[in-house]
C-alpha cells in the first residue's frame, strides 16, 4: 500500500476540493497500531453510528443490568427508526424513486451464533426488530419485500405510512426536477464512467434553481422549507445505523438498519441486511458494521473481512483500515473515482477494544450548509458517553454522490 500511495501522491489528482492522499501508515502510527492489539477495553461497551449518540446513556444502563447484549444494541438503533426527522431510517426516510420507502435491516446474536435479516421492507418502522424476529421465529435468515411484510404484520408490527408529509414533498420536487444526476448508471465502478466537470456553470445553475424554487412553490412546500428541499433533490442524502454491544461476560452482538439511498432504483438492496457486509458477529472475536458506500462495501464483505482480520491478531484499527484498502484497490487507487466513495466502520473486540475507521476524514457539506466539513465519528458508552473522530485510510473529505458540478458563490447565496 506504501507504493500507492507514492502513486497517489505523484499523481496528484484532488481536483477542486484540496483531497488530502497519504494514507495512515508512517511508523509512528504503525507503532500506536500495534501497540493496540495488546490492548484491551472496558466492558460492557456500546459502540454505535454517530446518530445513535442521543439514546446510548439509556441502552447502556440496560446492558449494565444484565440486559441481553442484541436487545441493547436494538435500543440504540430504534431511536433513530422511530424519529420522523431523521430522514435516512425508519419513520420519514426519503423514498426510492416511485415514492415508496424501502427499509433494509440485520442483526447477529453472539452468544446463541444465530443471524436475522429483512430486505425491501415496506409499511413497517422497525425493521430492525423484524430482523430479531426473524431469527428467532423462522429456520431461515434473510426475508425480503412483500413477504417480510407479511411476517412483520403476523408477529405483531403494525403498518403504517412511513412517508412523512416533509418527505412526500421532497420526494415530489425530485420527481418532478428529475435530473439525468440520479442512481440510473453508470456507477463509479464502470470502465467508462468519467468524473463530471468541476468549472462553474452560471447559466446552468440559475436555471436549475429557478426550476426548482418554482416547482417547490407550485407543490406548496413553505418558504422556509424550500431550501431544505431543494437541497435534499440535489444532494440526495444517505444514511445508516449500525450498533455493537459486548457485556461484562463478554457476550456480544451487533446490528444494522437503513432507509438506504435516497431516490434509489425500487427494489434496491445495499449492505445493510447483507449478513458480513453491513454487520458480523461472532462470539469468540467480535463485531463490526458499516455506513457508507454500500455496493462497495458488499464487494469486499467488510464486516465479515475485519472479524477475520482480527482472528489472525489484527487489532481493531488495523483490521479495519485493511477492509478500506481493500476499496481503494478495487478501483486501482483512482483518487477521481474514490473521491466519490465513502465508508466507516465500527469495530469492537471481544475484549472490549474498538475504533472507528473511514475511508475518508469526513465528508463535503452542500454549499447552502456550513462550510466547514463534516466529520465521522463513532459514537461509544463504556461508562462515559462520547463521539471520537473516526481514523481515516485518507486525508480529505469525499464528494457527494451522484456528483455534480460545483454552484458558483451568486447561486449558493440564493439558498442560504
Amino acid at each position: 500500500m506504501c507504493s500507492s500511495r507514492r502513486h497517489f501522491i505523484a499523481t496528484g489528482v484532488v481536483g477542486s476540493l484540496s483531497l488530502g492522499l497519504e494514507a495512515q501508515e508512517d511508523k509512528e502510527q504503525d507503532s500506536k497500531r500495534a501497540t493496540t492489539r495488546t490492548l484491551a477495553g472496558k466492558r460492557p461497551i456500546i459502540i454505535s453510528a454517530n446518530n445513535g449518540v442521543n439514546y446510548l446513556d439509556e441502552a447502556f444502563s440496560f446492558l449494565k443490568n444484565g440486559g441481553d447484549t442484541l436487545d441493547a444494541a436494538l435500543r440504540v438503533v430504534k431511536g433513530p427508526e422511530d424519529d420522523p426527522k431523521d430522514d435516512s431510517v425508519g419513520l420519514g426516510g426519503l423514498p426510492n424513486e416511485e415514492g415508496v420507502v424501502e427499509l433494509d435491516a440485520c442483526c447477529m446474536h453472539g452468544p446463541t451464533r444465530r443471524a436475522g435479516s429483512v430486505g425491501g421492507v415496506r409499511n413497517i418502522k422497525n425493521v430492525s426488530q423484524v430482523a430479531k424476529a426473524v431469527m428467532e421465529h423462522t429456520g431461515h435468515v434473510m426475508l425480503v419485500g412483500d413477504g417480510a411484510e407479511r411476517f412483520a404484520v403476523a408477529h405483531g408490527f403494525a403498518r403504517e405510512n412511513l412517508l412523512t408529509e416533509h418527505s412526500r414533498k421532497v420526494w415530489l420536487l425530485w420527481k418532478e426536477y428529475h435530473s439525468t444526476d440520479d442512481w440510473w448508471g453508470p456507477g463509479v465502478s464502470d470502465p467508462h464512467w468519467k468524473p463530471p466537470e468541476t468549472a462553474p456553470q452560471g447559466e446552468l445553475w440559475q436555471e436549475r434553481l429557478r426550476k426548482l424554487q418554482q416547482i417547490a412553490t407550485d407543490l406548496g412546500i413553505a418558504p422556509e422549507n424550500r431550501a431544505h428541499a431543494i437541497r435534499k433533490v440535489l444532494f440526495p442524502p444517505t444514511g445508516t445505523i449500525h450498533s455493537s454491544a459486548l457485556n461484562e461476560k463478554g457476550e456480544i452482538s451487533g446490528c444494522t438498519t437503513t432507509s438506504g439511498l435516497a431516490f434509489k432504483l425500487p427494489g434496491r438492496v445495499g449492505d445493510s441486511p447483507i449478513i458480513g457486509a453491513g454487520c458480523y458477529t461472532d462470539q469468540d472475536v467480535g463485531s463490526a458494521g458499516a455506513t457508507g458506500s454500500g455496493e462497495e462495501n458488499i464487494k469486499v464483505a467488510g464486516a465479515h473481512t475485519i472479524v477475520e482480520n482480527m482472528r489472525r491478531g489484527m487489532s481493531p484499527q488495523e483490521a479495519g483500515i485493511d477492509a478500506l484498502k481493500r476499496i481503494a484497490r478495487n478501483h486501482n487507487h483512482d483518487m477521481n473515482k474514490l473521491r466519490f466513495i465513502d465508508m466507516t466502520y465500527y469495530i469492537l473486540r471481544k475484549d472490549g477494544a474498538y475504533a472507528g475507521v473511514s475511508l475518508w476524514e469526513g465528508y463535503m457539506p452542500s454549499p447552502w450548509e456550513d462550510p466547514q466539513p463534516k466529520r465521522h465519528k463513532i459514537a461509544v458508552h463504556d461508562g462515559t458517553k462520547r463521539a471520537e473522530e473516526t481514523v481515516p485510510l485518507f486525508k480529505g473529505f469525499s464528494q457527494e454522490f451522484p456528483p455534480f458540478p460545483k454552484a458558483p458563490a451568486e447561486y449558493v447565496n440564493q439558498l442560504k
